[in-house]
């Protein structure tokens, strides 16, 4: 298993840009209150058919030539399920896909969140053509980094410019600071 969630997040996400998404949306909240860590993914990629969409949980399966099993998204399904969770994947030809995965909080097989900022960081600047909307909510507090605000404000330069990209780090840390407080998910 992947020792962190944002790396299944990361892999995920990646799935999403071959799949020729132009908008991936992430989500991450956390509610202390009601113990859960939820996770939500989605793209307006091509989609999955009925018959692709029944084995994506499967290890062994895999659309891709480059390699022959496709294990992201069966070990961010075991993640969530073994940490007292659930797992939910819904796609459409044509209109994108939608990974949710919920996890117990506290619970001790839970996974921690990881470097989560990086990973969105890294999404961002190694995949220009794609916008990210990143949503981070604990406890009813939130932020939200869209890209496509962002190139706006930007007016062409490009996100994965080194001072840009430093900024985007930035801020990333430290509203995630200003939302959690530090805490260590």
């Amino acid at each position: 298993m992947m020792p962190e969630i944002s790396l299944n997040i990361l892999d995920v996400a990646e799935n999403s840009t071959r799949a020729g998404a132009s908008l991936v949306t992430i989500n991450v909240t956390a509610d202390t209150d009601a113990d859960r860590l939820t996770i939500q993914i989605g793209d307006n990629g091509c989609g999955m058919s009925e018959e692709q969409l029944s084995h994506v949980t499967d290890p062994f399966y895999t659309t891709r030539t480059t390699r022959k099993v496709g294990l992201g998204v069966p070990f961010f399904k075991m993640a969530a399920e073994s940490a007292g969770g659930s797992f939910s994947i819904h796609s459409q030809i044509e209109k994108g896909t939608e990974v949710t995965a919920e996890f117990g909080l506290s619970h001790i097989d839970r996974m921690p969140l990881g470097d989560i900022n990086s990973t969105i960081h890294n999404l961002i600047v190694y995949h220009p053509d794609t916008d990210f909307c990143y949503t981070y909510t604990y406890n009813g507090a939130s932020f939200t980094l869209d890209t496509r605000q962002m190139k706006e404000i930007l007016g062409g330069i490009p996100l994965n410019t080194p001072e840009v990209s430093a900024y985007i780090l930035e801020f990333l840390n430290e509203n995630q600071k200003e939302t959690d407080g530090g805490a260590s998910l």
